[in-house]
């Protein structure tokens, strides 16, 4: 994959990008990685990007010619157009789901909005889609921008083991299980009996009913949007029971 990245301010994106898995993907060829200074796009000498809106109102907007440049650049580089996609908080909130569907482009480009936004004719002619990271304001699409570049890159085949992958919250639409390492007491907590009796059925039963409960518990709008199975729907019966009953030594 090749991600281009339109900016105002490239520096942002040096630690991130440069760190964890996303450096190794980039240092094994998975991914190709290019930011743009949208300054250096500009025709005027004092490289300027912004300017009043039409009609008034407080803030600046960015000026249409240098993003329409900035975008045009990159698409010169490659042999097919890669889809454009626009950091806004106007945008559709990001999701694992839509990290899934990213992750499998073979060109993207991220515009980075700031100030007001951006000039409509951009959004017009050149996005091919809004991303928002949640309903929040942020100083610029930088940061957005870094979160699903990381978010999808984790998701391009050979970055990650895919069974690492399948077993992480969301890709099964519930919040992950419990994890536990070493040492098997540590102040007084003990990790549970289940996860060292060498059962790997109980083990997997367990961890299932643990990442029902969990999803129950801090996010129940997922649970109407899995595929349940009938086993899960068992198990969520004896989870509503246990907690009815006030005892959650079925879990623990």
């Amino acid at each position: 994959m090749r991600i281009d990245v339109l900016t105002l301010f490239p520096g942002m994106f040096s630690g991130p990008l440069s760190e964890s898995i996303v450096a190794r993907a980039r240092e094994r060829g998975l991914v190709e990685i290019h930011i743009h200074d949208i300054r250096e796009f500009t025709r005027d000498k004092h490289k300027v990007t912004d300017d009043y809106p039409f009609g008034g109102g407080a803030g600046m907007v960015m000026k249409p010619e240098p993003v329409f440049a900035a975008v045009e650049h990159v698409m010169g580089d490659v042999a097919e157009p890669g889809r454009v996609i626009l950091m806004s908080p106007q945008g559709s909130v990001f999701t694992q789901q839509m990290a899934m569907r990213l992750a499998q482009e073979r060109h993207l480009v991220f515009i980075c909005g700031h100030y007001e936004g951006v000039d409509e004719r951009v959004r017009q002619a050149l996005v091919h889609e809004e991303i928002s990271i949640g309903d929040y304001i942020l100083t610029g699409g930088e940061l957005p921008a870094m979160v699903v570049i990381d978010a999808l890159t984790r998701l391009i085949p050979g970055v990650l083991d895919e069974e690492s992958v399948a077993a992480e919250s969301f890709t099964s639409g519930l919040l992950d299980y419990p994890q536990y390492t070493r040492p098997r007491e540590f102040r007084g907590m003990t990790v549970p009996e289940v996860l060292v009796s060498g059962d790997h059925e109980k083990v997997r039963i367990w961890r299932r009913k643990e990442a029902l409960a969990r999803t129950l518990e801090r996010r129940p709008d997922l649970l109407r949007k899995a595929s349940l199975t009938p086993e899960d729907l068992r198990l969520l019966e004896e989870i509503k029971r246990d907690k009815a009953g006030g005892t959650g030594e079925g879990r623990c």
